[in-house]
């Protein structure tokens, strides 16, 4: 009978301990990428908080589609705004930039996430 009211009692205090804890609130975001109206595939999405906070991030698809990932889990970004740095310079472009500075190096990229769903589109342009 002890074992039952232990294991209750890890059972119940494990289930307290599995809560949201310390993270913000989040607003999910998803878009497009395109490169002079064509989809640009394989591009790292980096959304940082202005304030403090946890970036957000994703590559995009075949279809220039992102969806930010919070934690390995946790679909979403922090609210409020957000500096934006779009790169191809990835491991599956051999780490080959093909974007202006202006998109990463000196990003002039910004977004706002708010509460619930947020689709948040980025026509970038080579020139």
């Amino acid at each position: 009978m002890r074992a039952f009211a232990v294991l209750g009692l890890a059972s119940l205090l494990l289930a307290v301990g599995c809560g949201r804890s310390d993270r913000p609130d989040l607003g999910t975001v998803q878009g497009t990428v395109t490169l002079d109206g064509a989809p640009l595939a394989g591009a790292l999405v980096v959304f940082t908080p202005s304030g403090p906070g946890r970036s957000s991030s994703d590559l995009t698809d075949a279809a220039g589609r992102y969806e930010l990932t919070y934690l390995r889990d946790i679909a979403g970004a922090t609210l409020g705004p957000h500096v934006v740095i779009i790169t191809t310079a990835t491991e599956e472009r051999g780490g080959r930039e093909i974007l202006p500075p202006r998109y990463h190096e000196k990003t002039e990229l910004s977004a706002t996430v708010a509460a619930g769903v947020n689709t948040i589109d980025f026509p970038l342009e080579s020139k």
